[in-house]
């Protein structure tokens, strides 16, 4: 049994030296590897989040200036024309005595008066 004992002390004695007790670089190593996260992230802001933030903060905008006699087009592809307007409601002149209410959020942008029906 004595010279299992010794048969192990002496195979882990002749194993690699501890390498400064599993730390790898310190700060730089943990910079090293955080900084391709913090890049990819930084990507995603300025390509992705921003401009659709920017987007919706528009689109919210011009919900809130839609007014009488604006021509619009909603969601579903009907075109018309603003017949009233109220807090959550669009009321749209789409014919001759056809009038359709849809939620404010389903206009989905303001045409150019000039434009042709």
């Amino acid at each position: 049994m004595f010279s299992l004992f010794n048969v192990i002390a002496d195979a882990y004695a002749m194993g690699p030296a501890p390498q400064g007790g599993g730390q790898s670089g310190g700060i730089q190593g943990m910079l090293g590897s955080l900084l391709p996260l913090v890049l990819i992230f930084v990507v995603f802001y300025f390509l992705l989040i921003r401009p659709q933030q920017k987007k919706a903060k528009e689109h919210k905008q011009m919900l809130a200036n839609i007014k009488k006699g604006d021509k619009v087009v909603t969601a579903g592809g009907i075109y018309g024309v603003v017949d009233s307007v109220s807090d959550n409601t669009v009321v749209v002149k789409v014919a001759e005595n056809v009038k359709v209410k849809f939620g404010k959020g389903y206009i989905a942008a303001v045409r150019a008066a000039s434009d042709e029906d």
